[in-house]
């Protein structure tokens, strides 16, 4: 969550004190005020990447994938989007879904310098036909401070098509250190618990670098690895998805 400060209020303070008028108090606070955020907010976004990885595993087997999204927000810290992209993985199992759709909303805040996140992600794998749903309802919250961010989801249902994994949970540490002129370094850990299905659990890493063009243009180039179990977590041709690899994307919003 970003932490606004006031710089103004102090300087104005400072400034009648030293005997400034009222009237350039006000020319002053006209000129230098920050513009109030707006109430609603409401964006969309395109995107592409080399290999769509989702928590270390590639969804779009080692291969290129798009997206698209869309976001709204309110001042309150209120929010609901979604986001689609094309997969692979269901075909992969046998189903027949070429495509992941994500439906979320939660409410951001803070307390003091702490951040907070809460929220329902449902991710939806339209005419998948597997023998357990892939379609999995997670609840999420998250701390920030400063850079550095804490995230916990919880499966209320069973996690991507794994039979009897409801309750299974996903802890990730990421941080973004801002480099400058657009450019900013996230390093990340996290750790896929499977219920009942220990073999699957697995922790995944990466560094991403990223670079804001400005205009809504930005771009992201990031390693990407786990430590899956190499006999689950593979292609039909038998091709680790959860191999260290270089993984570069572009994204547009607007």
């Amino acid at each position: 969550m970003p932490h606004r400060s006031h710089p103004l209020i102090s300087g104005l303070l400072a400034a009648g004190l030293f005997g400034v008028s009222l009237g350039a108090l006000a020319q002053t606070a006209e000129a230098t005020a920050p513009a109030a955020a707006p109430e609603h907010s409401l964006s969309f976004n395109v995107g592409a990447v080399s290999d769509y990885r989702y928590r270390g595993i590639s969804q779009s087997r080692l291969k290129p994938a798009i997206s698209a999204g869309a976001d709204y927000s309110h001042s309150s810290g209120l929010y609901v989007g979604t986001w689609l992209s094309s997969i692979r993985w269901i075909k992969d199992a046998g189903g027949d879904a070429p495509m992941e759709w994500d439906v979320y909303g939660g409410y951001k805040g803070s307390a003091g310098p702490i951040g907070y996140d809460v929220g329902l992600l449902r991710y939806q794998y339209p005419s998948a036909a597997l023998a357990v749903s892939p379609n999995t309802t997670e609840i999420y919250g998250a701390l920030t401070w400063e850079m550095v961010t804490l995230k916990y989801s919880h499966a209320l249902t069973n996690l991507f098509g794994v039979a009897d994994s409801k309750g299974s949970g996903y802890l990730d540490l990421s941080a973004n250190f801002d480099l400058g002129d657009g450019w900013s370094v996230v390093p990340h850990v996290g750790r896929q618990g499977v219920r009942h299905n220990g073999a699957l659990a697995y922790t995944d890493y990466a560094l991403t670098l990223n670079k804001d063009f400005g205009k809504g243009l930005s771009a992201s180039a990031a390693l990407i690895g786990t430590n899956a179990d190499k006999a689950l977590y593979v292609t039909p041709s038998g091709r680790f998805t959860g191999r260290t690899a270089l993984v570069l994307g572009i994204k547009y919003s607007f």
